[in-house]
């Protein structure tokens, strides 16, 4: 009767195959991620552990053993049981629904006001697209959403201070805001906003001159231990648990410290047997202390032309190789120290030395041409035939962390090499060099003196057949920062970046899945009449907001209803169209790469935003109309014809969210014909 035929069906069914049981996007980095929790398996990421923590539970209590590969998207599943981290994460993207609702019915004590932001948000094609697969949006929103809701529900409570009620939503507001920043580093916004929100709090009640300066205390006493204290401790416990899980060494290991990785069940420095005291004609490899910075390295390709001397490439690189070996020499003799006839002679702090790479056999030098990517560093190379080079090659050791022995321990020692004849220091400066580089990180030799991490190392691996071999101890366990590597983030090749101000006008959007017609397609764009909508209720609340502002200002008479329908939009929409700008405006600021998806949390706010604005409007169209016999049906027709042309515009789109195939939108014969607004959208 609908007229389809057994072909459409058969189609039919193996979208909905390809779609359930085949891997798409990003879940490639987060299911990976969950893996390797499931496996306990070490890994380096940029975010913190929460969602990752979170999503790996999902799928060890629902059965996946953790050993889907996750190499590409599109990979099938098979046997492999995914749907618990799926189902968790769409579960959380749900409760924004409600969320917005209670927010929005607190704030405007409204309930068309709260049942059209649940519409906005429940119609809207990118929340859903987000929300049904393993990534960490839908659980980023779902703490930053309770954290609001939480927040917005202890100002409700403010009239029974110290209430069991009071404290209960206080507390749950701390809780969102550590899961909100153990998610992402973003939820640093929702953070801010309760700050805000609590320094205003705290300064009505100052000027409350019935409360005593003992009560007061008490408020502040409160507020410093649910929204600072509490969230701290949770925070701090969330990377406690990430570090006792993830105790099997694994892709992460070179990111951290040589002292960290001795405590990996599996990396070459557990329980190592290796010398203990740095000697010369020793094989090794020198670490960086600063975060992420990884190894010094050198190989055959030399700096193309135009970047200082055309000489072999000096780096730093993250991951274990054999071209990260370097052996220890005197910067004066060369006689070979690892000859029987001769005894050990350890280097000391102070010595002068030469470090050869084991694979060139080129020296590490460096010379006053520019560094490549920093100016005012100088340039690091590997120069010389066969350990043979110049007085460039000299590097002078000093032991940082010394107290009385003078030798250099492995591991422990950390160490600073003064270039001899230029006085400047060996550093990596975190910069990530261009193809010609290999996309490893730039070493450099900088003049300023200063003691900084860059520029501190450490001896790790160490080979020397003439030295006793003590078996290294873990080091004490010791939390490392994550806050680094977020600006350094590029680009994968074709990857489809974005600039903040395409986001609200929703300007393009982001393939999931697919991209010719014979493939099943999911497309990550915003339902554009809900993101056009709300793009124009911004700026329709600046408007009318200041009109509002100015007419209290001035005095000018209002009816009771609409002084308080004005008091509405500017205190609960003034609270929604902050949250908005918090989670928006920031991203302009930001140097790292940006995608369409970072917008999703502004997004519910802008939503939030558009139902107490359209309320409040039609309210006050009611209010003016008020001698027409059907006035008090304008809010209500309002409120219904907003709600059914949203739920109309996600019939017409929510093949995005759910699949598509057969011709692209630019044909005719395509079933979203005729939708593709914008030539940007890529459908």
């Amino acid at each position: 009767k609908l007229g389809f035929d057994q072909r459409d069906f058969s189609l039919a069914i193996t979208v909905t195959f390809f779609f359930y049981f085949c891997s798409s996007w990003d879940e490639t980095h987060f299911g990976k991620m969950g893996s390797y929790y499931i496996n306990r398996t070490f890994f380096f990421d940029v975010h913190p552990p929460l969602g990752k923590m979170l999503i790996g539970l999902a799928g060890y209590l629902s059965g996946y053993d953790g050993t889907f590969p996750f190499q590409k998207p599109g990979d099938k599943y098979e046997h492999h049981n995914y749907i618990g981290m799926r189902g968790f994460c769409a579960f959380l993207g749900s409760w924004l629904i409600p969320f917005a609702y209670l927010t929005v019915l607190e704030l405007s004590r409204s309930q068309p006001a709260a049942l059209l932001t649940a519409a906005l948000i429940t119609c809207d094609t990118g929340c859903l697209t987000l929300s049904q697969y393993i990534l960490l949006d839908p659980i980023l929103m779902f703490f930053i959403m309770a954290a609001m809701l939480s927040m917005v529900k202890y100002n409700s409570c403010a009239d029974r201070p110290f209430s069991a009620c009071w404290w209960f939503w206080l507390s749950l507001t701390g809780v969102s805001l550590a899961g909100a920043l153990g998610v992402k580093f973003v939820g640093l916004f929702i953070v801010l906003h309760v700050g805000l929100n609590t320094i205003s709090d705290l300064w009505q009640l100052l000027g409350d001159l019935n409360l005593t300066m003992v009560t007061l205390g008490k408020h502040l006493t409160a507020r410093i231990l649910c929204l600072i204290v509490l969230p701290l401790i949770l925070y701090t416990t969330l990377f406690a648990v990430h570090f006792i899980i993830l105790n099997r060494s694994g892709p992460g290991d070179g990111f951290f410290s040589s002292a960290f990785q001795s405590r990996l069940l599996g990396n070459n420095l557990h329980n190592a047997s290796i010398p203990e005291h740095l000697a010369y004609g020793s094989v090794i490899t020198v670490k960086n202390l600063q975060m992420a910075s990884g190894y010094l390295h050198s190989h055959w390709h030399l700096y193309p032309e135009g970047v200082g001397a055309r000489q072999q490439q000096v780096t730093a690189y993250q991951h274990k190789d054999y071209n990260n070996l370097w052996i220890v020499k005197k910067h004066d003799a060369n006689t070979d120290p690892l000859d029987p006839s001769f005894p050990v002679e350890f280097v000391r702090h102070g010595d002068i030395i030469r470090l050869e790479h084991k694979e060139t056999s080129r020296n590490l030098h460096s010379h006053q041409h520019e560094a490549p990517m920093t100016r005012k560093h100088y340039q690091v190379t590997g120069y010389g035939i066969n350990g043979t080079g110049d007085s460039n090659d000299f590097w002078r050791i000093e032991v940082m962390n010394r107290k009385s022995e003078n030798r250099i321990k492995v591991l422990r020692s950390q160490i600073r090499l003064i270039h001899l004849a230029t006085g400047c220091v060996l550093g990596s400066s975190g910069k990530t060099l261009p193809k010609w580089g290999w996309e490893q990180l730039e070493v450099t030799c900088t003049p300023y003196l200063k003691e900084t991490p860059n520029s501190v190392w450490n001896v790790e691996d160490h080979i020397n057949p003439k030295c006793d071999l003590p078996c290294l101890r873990p080091y004490p366990f010791f939390v490392a920062t994550f806050l680094q590597g977020n600006s350094g983030l590029k680009p994968k090749e074709n990857e489809v970046t974005s600039k903040p101000w395409h986001w609200p006008i929703n300007y393009q959007g982001l393939r999931f899945s697919g991209v010719n017609e014979t493939d099943f397609r999911v497309y990550l764009l915003g339902n554009p009449v809900i993101w056009w909508l709300n793009l124009v209720s911004i700026g329709l609340y600046l408007l009318l907001g200041s009109i509002s502002t100015v007419s209290i200002q001035r005095g000018i008479q209002l009816t009771a209803e609409v002084k308080g329908l004005c008091q509405v939009l500017l205190r609960g929409g003034g609270q929604v169209l902050l949250g908005w700008m918090l989670h928006y405006f920031p991203f302009f600021m930001m140097g790292r790469v940006l995608y369409y998806h970072h917008y999703f949390p502004a997004m519910l706010f802008s939503s939030m935003l558009t139902g107490i604005l359209w309320d409040t409007v039609l309210r006050c169209c009611a209010c003016c109309l008020s001698s027409f016999p059907l006035a008090n049906w304008v809010h209500v027709f309002g409120i219904s014809l907003l709600i059914l042309g949203i739920a109309y515009s996600f019939y017409l789109f929510h093949p995005l969210s759910y699949g598509m195939v057969g011709p692209m939108a630019q044909d005719p014969q395509s079933p979203m014909a005729g939708l593709k607004w914008l030539e940007t959208w890529e459908f």
